[in-house]
């Protein structure tokens, strides 16, 4: 069997949906002949912590080696789980972060987590590395790497790193740096993968020494044990129920949604009253307080965080899904990852977004109901034509084919795939 070497801050016990991509292909790649080895973050305060992945990962049977730093999450391990703060608030201490950090906070995990790759790798045979970003100082260091081994190196973007939505440049000169560490550290790998077409333009686009095929499309997806083992929750009786399930950050926004519903709730009361809007994750305490100046109370039911295992359990309880990226600086590239749990549902999808890589991602799935994000009236009219199609029982279901590629356990095979090639001669 192959050996891999995973590096990935993110990863259980901690929660939330950039641990998911990790895990599962960690989960899978056994099947393909490859043995992973992960080094990952010791104990951290995070907003979440997820029972359901530990237990996951638990049962996986492999060698996960945690590595503690002076970041600011290892400084509030002792809170575990911590309050996620306000919109407002996280803006502020990112913007702080981002002046003060290149490339991010994790800055000092990653020192030390490559010290230990260094250590690994002269006493043991690896055939490939694997790095997950962000965050991307855990890749910054990969030159350092390339110097002392010649393993074959797989960068895997889940967001962009230069220029990304996050990015905030207080000064030319951080902006700079950012672009350098970024070049540096592409020259050094092998293969770079990504989540979308959006990523793979960007990439190209700003570092025209990569070509085409050294960039590879490894989009997210979903677990079909997960869909198969966890039972649906029971559903309310005659009610139409829109879930949204996941946080709210600057890019995304449940403001213009429950505008939308409010103005049907007042224009066709007898519709709205037939209609539950489901919150399954963090609804956040400026949206709790708008529900309630919209007087939307008896409509909204927010369930709050919970376990990936209920969070599945939930979403297929669900009629219809719902999400929502607004129409922001850069914003073409972010795809959640939670629309492709949403695909694993097979439910149909209200996808509030601009062009780019989320909208793409929808009308290729085929059961979506496409708005625009700021739009109330658009999102309004949406809603009454999903009304009008579960009324009728005639909601769209997704093909068959299309789900398949988006299996954990293909996506995985794929992944190996590339493993495979960058092979070094025996």
């Amino acid at each position: 069997m192959f050996k891999v070497l995973v590096i990935a801050y993110y990863f259980p016990p901690m929660g939330l949906s950039g641990v998911q991509r990790t895990l599962k292909f960690v989960k899978y790649l056994k099947n393909f002949n490859w043995q992973p080895t992960v080094i990952t973050t010791g104990e951290v305060g995070y907003f979440a912590h997820d029972v359901s992945l530990t237990k996951e990962l638990d049962d996986l049977n492999i060698q996960v080696i945690r590595i503690g730093g002076k970041e600011p999450n290892a400084m509030l391990a002792k809170f575990g789980t911590i309050k996620l703060p306000t919109e407002f608030i996280r803006k502020i201490l990112n913007r702080i972060s981002q002046t003060i950090f290149i490339p991010d906070n994790k800055i000092s995990w990653s020192k030390k987590a490559y010290k230990k790759v260094e250590e690994i790798i002269l006493n043991e045979h690896f055939d490939a590395i694997f790095i997950t970003c962000p965050p991307f100082s855990a890749f910054s260091y990969v030159s350092q790497i390339r110097k002392k081994s010649d393993i074959p190196i797989f960068v895997d973007y889940r967001d962009l790193w230069y220029e990304s939505y996050f990015s905030f440049y207080p000064t030319p000169v951080h902006k700079h740096l950012h672009k350098k560490e970024e070049y540096n550290a592409l020259k050094a790998v092998d293969r770079v993968l990504v989540t979308n077409r959006r990523i793979k333009e960007k990439l190209l686009k700003d570092f025209p020494f990569l070509s085409f095929d050294d960039i590879v499309i490894l989009s997210h997806g979903f677990d079909p044990e997960d869909f198969e083992r966890i039972p649906a929750n029971p559903k309310p009786k005659n009610k139409l129920v829109i879930m949204y399930s996941g946080i709210f950050m600057a890019y995304n926004t449940p403001k213009y949604f429950l505008k939308a519903f409010k103005d049907l709730s007042v224009e066709r009361p007898d519709i709205a009253v037939e209609i539950e809007l489901h919150f399954v994750g963090y609804l956040g305490k400026e949206n709790r307080k708008l529900v309630r100046k919209l007087n939307l109370q008896e409509f909204v039911k927010d369930f709050g965080y919970v376990n990936h295992d209920d969070s599945i359990a939930k979403i297929k309880s669900a009629d219809v899904l719902w999400f929502m990226v607004d129409r922001l600086k850069n914003i073409d590239a972010i795809l959640p990852g939670k629309v492709y749990e949403y695909v694993g549902a097979q439910k149909p999808v209200i996808a509030c977004v601009p062009d780019g890589a989320a909208k793409m991602a929808v009308e290729e799935y085929g059961a979506g109901f496409i708005c625009e994000p700021d739009n109330i009236s658009d999102i309004k009219q949406t809603l009454l034509t999903v009304y009008e199609l579960y009324k009728k029982n005639q909601l769209p279901k997704p093909e068959e084919t299309i789900l398949e590629k988006y299996r954990r356990d293909y996506l995985t095979e794929m992944l190996s795939k590339q493993f495979q090639q960058k092979l070094r001669p025996i």
